[in-house]
């Protein structure tokens, strides 16, 4: 391969009296005063759709900086990657290339890139890029609210920065960049909301001021009044699922009858519906992880079972307008629900209970809360959510009910009452 020419000149930011312009390189100071001026290379190189383009530089103190600058771009440029391309041009060859994401991802993707990385870093040519660069799109998100008119928060500024990041990792392995400017950054530390019960106390602020917690669990006692007010409720069985064996949105939308197994008391989450780029999509779980099997107790199958039985009275009033889908959850004439509308549909059932407001992603939360409750083994529980880590499950449900944690403090202090017993002595008054 031929050897990519490199031009050197050195260019002069005065600005000619008679034009208005800069005089660049015919300015008569350049060839005098080697303090007068600048350097920059001028180099021939391929953007992304293959196409040479000339490429300007400056900005050096001497031709020797200059040079190796631009013999560097053109030795990327001779793996025929395109070294020429601009951020936003990479961002975009990126994303079409990435054909084995989830859809949930690729929209989460798609979303950083036009609203946030496009806009304020796109026109950056790719070699160009710094870790300054990444640390004013930082902050500017954490200074500035997005183009919603809200606020980011420091979780969605740091998933933004972790999709810049991913996408220049495969920048330097197409070996257009030599590092990642995105590596240490200069990141926020976002605060992983724990889930908190509606005690009394709580709820009493809620009724007084709407105060209400970002993650919210009911109590037992209000789990039943809720399950007990929508008992004839088409889709009871869904709540019944959420809120005892921790199923996901998406996984409860997803749910087929192939999934469901009532004589073997299990059901397996094997796919889940989600929403992407403005459409219904179906496609695997979460992660790896979250494909599990859920183990089904006595009155989970009999809510299963009753609800089957509902779903074959609808087909027989629907009959040649049923539709067939195979879903466990669906319209009233056997389509796939979306899985938005069991959002909105659990929200209108606990705003006519009465009760404290919570969102239908903190059904699993009070999953979980419930099963440590019942002193189910911690990793029991991780299986039934379908975590990656037992770490997660363990950090994220430090939360327990009231009487759970007065029953820890009485406990813990008989320990010591009767340590003092044994040694025939009286604690406290």
């Amino acid at each position: 391969m031929a050897k990519t020419r490199v031009q050197v000149s050195r260019r002069c930011g005065c600005v000619d009296a008679e034009t208005g312009r800069q005089r660049g390189v015919t300015c008569p100071r350049l060839p005098a005063d080697d303090d007068h001026g600048s350097w920059y290379f001028a180099v021939q190189i391929r953007g992304l759709d293959g196409q040479r383009k000339r490429i300007r530089q400056g900005g050096y103190t001497d031709p020797e900086e200059a040079q190796a600058a631009g013999r560097a771009l053109a030795a990327a440029d001779h793996d025929g990657a395109g070294a020429g391309c601009t951020l936003g041009q990479w961002l975009a060859r990126w994303l079409a290339t990435k054909n084995a994401l989830r859809p949930s991802t690729r929209q989460g993707y798609a979303t950083h890139i036009r609203l946030y990385l496009d806009p304020r870093l796109g026109k950056i040519r790719l070699h160009k890029l710094t870790s300054r660069d990444v640390n004013g799109l930082l902050t500017t998100l954490a200074s500035r609210p997005s183009p919603t008119g809200r606020r980011l928060s420091p979780a969605t500024a740091v998933r933004i920065h972790a999709t810049l990041r991913t996408a220049l990792n495969a920048a330097v392995r197409a070996r257009l960049i030599p590092v990642n400017p995105a590596n240490g950054a200069e990141l926020p530390r976002p605060r992983r909301p724990h889930p908190v019960v509606w005690t009394a106390g709580r709820t009493a602020r809620w009724h007084q001021a709407g105060e209400r917690p970002a993650v919210a669990v009911w109590t037992e006692q209000q789990l039943a009044a809720f399950l007990t007010s929508v008992a004839q409720d088409r889709l009871y069985a869904a709540w019944w699922l959420a809120a005892l064996r921790g199923l996901r949105r998406g996984e409860l939308a997803g749910l087929r009858w192939t999934d469901v197994d009532l004589q073997g008391a299990e059901l397996t989450v094997a796919q889940q519906r989600v929403h992407a780029d403005g459409q219904v999509m179906v496609g695997p779980p979460k992660s790896a992880a979250s494909c599990r099997v859920v183990a089904l107790d006595a009155e989970t199958i009999q809510v299963l079972a009753r609800h089957r039985e509902r779903q074959e009275e609808l087909r027989a009033t629907a009959d040649a307008g049923w539709q067939d889908s195979g879903y466990v959850f669906t319209t009233a004439t056997g389509t796939p629900l979306r899985p938005d509308y069991l959002t909105g549909r659990f929200r209108r059932l606990v705003a006519a209970s009465g009760l404290p407001p919570i969102r239908l992603h903190d059904l699993r939360h009070g999953a979980a809360t419930l099963a440590l409750a019942a002193h189910t083994d911690l990793k029991v529980v991780q299986a039934m959510l379908g975590h990656a880590s037992i770490v997660l499950t363990a950090d994220t449900y430090v939360s327990v009910l009231p009487d759970v944690a007065h029953e820890a403090a009485r406990e813990t202090a008989q320990l010591v009452l009767n340590a003092a017993s044994a040694l025939g002595r009286q604690l406290g008054s």
